[in-house]
């Protein structure tokens, strides 16, 4: 149980105002949280807010009862001078942006315990390493978005900021003693700095399908596309989350089918759920659709990008490129051991393969850093890494 008891949820204007002014009279760090209801709803939004301050107690505030989304912009206002305390912050910051809560300094402190080395960096086990205290998970994955929130959620709510101001002067005692406190500095400005910046949206969502792989067709491929976009758009105006609607298994089996038509459909059991069935007409439009595409019009089976291929079929399509791969590998991960911080932490994956694959001409220290930072390394990885990236990507011999 939380020290103080679980504080009532804020759900009016008055008890707003009131924890406005208990949060801006407060001192020090601000602890903060959200509860989301993945899996359940089709947006990201917060369907509660959590926050702790010295001086000012534990409040928890519903932002659904404020509006959809809320405006709690002045809460934000009473706490720009404060640092902010999250846990993993880039799953909360989108949501508590759409509210109007905008960190100017933050504290990840889950980034933190991976800078740090610590082999898990979930909040309830870092709490329990750290001070012997257990947080009960159950309600981890509830759907937060039901109403009324029951009194046991509350309390586990309450409970995900109560050590979290504890947890974050223990690491950041721990960070400038291993000298990583301005590495962290750099990560935790990072975060903020992306708060906010619109994400260019994914090239054909639906090829993330499940079951993909089993359409070995370029007409396959435009049921399941006609039938993931006519899933979305029903998700979204219903604010529920597409598996809820429709399984991805039940796209893929359909659209792998010989002859997708109603007989098909009603075979397929994701098909038949009551959620599902109910849209039979649209699902079967969505066939028809792409049932009478022009050849010329259908996805092509795969799309050409300018991302490096996947490290598995470097060998075969560049072995020169392969042998650099590995012996970079090798490198970050002696490195990692070195500064005991994990590797794709030390250097983003996504960030090696293009380098690897495509380095800069002539690589020397100053084009490689050029080229990592275009890619948004932070200063302090480039400093670690580059010196040792130059060597391996100029003329590594072909095994």
């Amino acid at each position: 149980m939380p020290a103080d008891g679980t504080p009532p949820i804020v759900d009016t204007p008055d008890a707003l105002q009131a924890t406005i002014a208990a949060l801006g009279a407060g001192t020090g760090p601000v602890a903060v949280d959200a509860e989301r209801a993945h899996g359940f709803r089709y947006s990201q939004r917060a369907y509660l807010l959590q926050f702790r301050r010295a001086g000012a107690g534990t409040h928890l505030i519903d932002p659904i009862a404020f509006g959809m989304p809320a405006d709690l912009s002045e809460l934000g206002v009473a706490l720009e001078d404060a640092e902010w305390i999250i846990h993993a912050a880039s799953q909360d910051l989108a949501c508590l942006f759409e509210v109007g809560l905008i960190p100017r300094t933050l504290f990840d402190t889950e980034l933190a315990g991976r800078l740090l080395g610590y082999p898990r960096v979930a909040l309830g086990t870092m709490i329990e390493e750290l001070f012997g205290v257990r947080l009960l998970k159950e309600h981890s994955a509830s759907d937060w978005s039901s109403r009324p929130l029951p009194q046991e959620w509350l309390t586990y709510a309450a409970l995900d900021v109560e050590l979290l101001i504890e947890l974050r002067d223990r690491l950041a005692a721990e960070l400038s003693a291993a000298g990583k406190w301005e590495w962290a500095q750099q990560e935790f400005a990072a975060l903020v700095a992306g708060v906010g910046v619109p994400v260019e949206p994914r090239v054909d969502p639906w090829r993330r399908t499940s079951g993909i792989h089993k359409v070995r067709s370029r007409r396959g491929l435009a049921f399941v596309s006609g039938l993931w976009y006519a899933r979305d758009a029903i998700a979204q105006s219903q604010d529920r989350a597409p598996s809820k609607i429709l399984p991805d298994v039940a796209i893929t089996d359909l659209a792998a089918h010989r002859s997708p038509d109603r007989s098909a459909l009603r075979q397929i059991p994701g098909f038949l759920r009551r959620q599902a069935k109910k849209f039979e007409s649209t699902w079967l439009n969505a066939v028809d659709v792409a049932s009478n595409l022009d050849e010329a019009d259908l996805p092509l089976m795969h799309i050409p990008n300018d991302a490096p291929p996947q490290p598995r079929l470097w060998a075969a399509k560049d072995p020169a490129a392969a042998a650099r791969l590995s012996a970079v590998r090798e490198m970050l991960t002696a490195l990692s051991a070195e500064h005991d911080i994990p590797a794709e932490n030390l250097l983003t994956p996504d960030h090696v393969r293009r380098l690897v694959w495509r380095p800069p001409v002539p690589a020397t220290e100053e084009t490689v850093d050029a080229a990592l930072a275009a890619l948004g390394a932070r200063p302090w990885q480039r400093e670690l890494t580059v010196p040792q990236l130059v060597p391996l990507i100029q003329d590594v011999p072909v095994p």
